[in-house]
């Protein structure tokens, strides 16, 4: 697999720091998400510095895809604050100073900032590869045709498989689906790429190589990922940090030799051992 830098857009400047004295490029600040009478997120305070490659883990039903739903803007918070770059995500500010729920033109230029790899491939089934990679360039950045479909073939070049570029998703594997799920992706050149269990779809024998590629992208780039993951190999290998999560609260937080050697938490080593 090649092991050049991806060309992907730098930063030009870093962002505000948070209340940790951090350099956040996300944090969520007290933030909660319920559904009815259902608390899934119960005033959630983390935060990912940029570049940093931050791996969530814990029982389902923890929150942790809430997590990733809300910074793409799929959820709204139900209350606290998300902020990334130093601006609240799916709040603007009012003339008071205070912050009210945004519209939908701010959460469009929001997800712009943001991709997302699903556990389902959703690729346009009507689409070949190349023009599931370069429609969302096109249509929502408003790339040229041109440099869309060359960047387009640099991804598929980077993810094995530019000799599928014509092809249709019904005739690629699901390994293939999700390494053009992964293209299509950073094709968007986000700041901020989000991973959601994106392997709980393939077939085992598919898995290592889905893998492999997310890990030469997080050791080639200096991309900002945020992963939801029960491959608990995969999370200790790419992560700078992890964080355990359990009822919609972080338990414990450390680097991932502390997290799988030497977890403080009863519940982060209950959860492990039962993993492992």
């Amino acid at each position: 697999m090649a092991t050049e830098p991806l060309p992907l857009q730098k930063t030009a400047a870093a962002a505000p720091e948070d209340a940790a004295g951090t350099d956040a490029l996300v944090r969520f600040d007290r933030v909660v998400k319920r559904y009815g009478d259902h608390v899934v997120l119960d005033e959630l305070d983390f935060s990912v510095r940029r570049g940093e490659h931050v791996t969530l883990i814990g029982p389902s039903g923890s929150g942790k895809t809430t997590i990733l739903r809300l910074l793409m803007t799929l959820e709204k918070v139900s209350d606290g604050v998300i902020w990334v770059d130093g601006a609240p995500l799916s709040h603007v500010r009012t003339p008071d100073g205070g912050l009210k729920p945004a519209g939908e033109k701010h959460l469009r230029e929001a997800r712009k900032k943001i991709g997302m790899v699903f556990q389902q491939f959703n690729l346009f089934p009507n689409m070949k590869v190349l023009q599931n990679i370069t429609e969302a360039p096109v249509s929502v950045l408003g790339m040229d045709r041109d440099e869309a479909e060359s960047r387009a073939r640099e991804l598929l070049d980077l993810v094995g498989l530019a000799g599928k570029i014509d092809a249709h998703p019904s005739q690629l594997s699901g390994g293939q689906q999700q390494r053009v799920a992964i293209a299509r992706a950073l094709a968007m050149r986000p700041e901020i790429l989000l991973l959601d269990e994106v392997t709980s779809a393939l077939d085992p024998e598919l898995v290592a190589g889905v893998l492999d590629l997310l890990s030469d992208i997080a050791r080639t780039t200096d991309i900002t990922m945020l992963c939801v993951t029960h491959e608990m190999n995969f999370a200790r290998d790419v992560s700078e940090k992890v964080l355990m999560f359990d009822s919609g609260r972080v338990v414990e937080a450390g680097p991932p030799e502390k997290i799988f050697t030497a977890p403080e938490h009863e519940r982060t080593r209950d959860f492990l051992n039962a993993v492992l």
